[in-house]
């Protein structure tokens, strides 16, 4: 590569404490809606698989004697 071929370096200022802060703040927030959504996922699939055995087990009975009713 030549050397007018690079990109120039844009550098990046750091943060001042109060920027730091509402960033972790934002952070923090993404990953907490992120906790609920995937609970709220895990309690739903529990719910449907609850309520899938369920209905397994209303089905008509069999003859197996080692089944309990």
């Amino acid at each position: 590569m030549r050397f007018y071929e690079f990109k120039p370096v844009k550098h990046i200022k750091p943060l001042s404490p109060p920027e730091a802060r509402l960033h972790k703040l934002k952070h923090s927030a993404e990953l907490a809606k992120s906790a609920v959504k995937t609970e709220k996922d895990f309690q739903k699939r529990q719910k449907a698989l609850v309520k899938q055995i369920k209905q397994q087990g209303k089905g008509r009975p069999t003859n197996n004697p080692n089944q309990t009713l």
